[in-house]
C-alpha cells in the first residue's frame, strides 16, 4: 500500500501519477506487493521544522526519510518500509536551477528517499556505497523515464 499526502499548496502535484511512480520504483526494486510506503509532500517551512526537530539541522532540505526497518523496531512489521517527506518548494527551485521538469525532480527525490529506506546511504557510508546508491538512482530514473516519457524528459537527471 502506498499512501501519499500532499500538505502543501504551492505546487500542483499529480498525486495519482506520483503514486504510480512510487509503485513503479518499488516494483523495480522487487519489493513485495504488500510493502507499505508513506510519502508526505510539504513546503519548505514544514520540512525545515522536521529537519530541525529530528535531525538537528535548522534549514529546509529536499527530502528526508524515516526507515521503519532500522533500529529497535526493525522487523516488527516487515512490510512497513517507512516514510519519505519531500519539500515541493525545494524540488521546484532545484528543478528550475537544473532546467528539468518539476515532476522529474520530484520523482528523483522519491527514488532517493526510497533508497534511503532500503538502507542505501551516501552520507554515512563509504565512497563505494555512495557510488552504489548513485548507480541505483540512475537505474531507477531510467525506469521512470520509460514509464513516464511525457513527464520525465531525456534532459532530466
Amino acid at each position: 500500500m502506498i499512501y501519499i499526502e500532499n500538505q502543501q499548496q504551492n505546487h500542483d502535484i499529480p498525486i495519482t501519477t506520483f503514486k504510480t511512480a512510487a509503485r513503479t520504483i518499488l516494483n523495480a526494486l522487487e519489493c513485495p506487493e504488500d510493502t507499505e510506503l508513506s510519502v508526505v509532500i510539504v513546503d519548505d517551512d514544514q520540512i525545515q521544522e522536521i529537519n530541525r526537530d529530528y535531525l538537528q539541522r535548522d534549514n529546509p532540505t529536499n527530502v528526508i526519510s524515516f526507515a521503519q526497518q532500522e533500529g529497535e523496531g526493525a522487523g516488527i512489521c516487515p512490510e512497513l518500509l517507512g516514510d519519505v517527506v519531500i519539500s515541493a518548494d525545494t524540488a521546484a527551485r532545484d528543478a528550475a536551477e537544473a532546467g528539468v521538469p518539476f515532476f522529474s525532480e520530484m520523482s528523483f527525490l522519491l527514488i532517493h528517499g526510497i533508497l534511503h529506506l532500503l538502507g542505501y546511504d551516501h552520507e554515512r557510508g563509504t565512497e563505494e556505497q555512495a557510488a552504489e546508491m548513485e548507480a541505483k538512482e540512475r537505474e531507477l530514473f531510467a525506469v521512470l523515464k520509460q514509464a513516464f516519457p511525457e513527464l520525465i524528459t531525456e534532459g532530466s537527471k
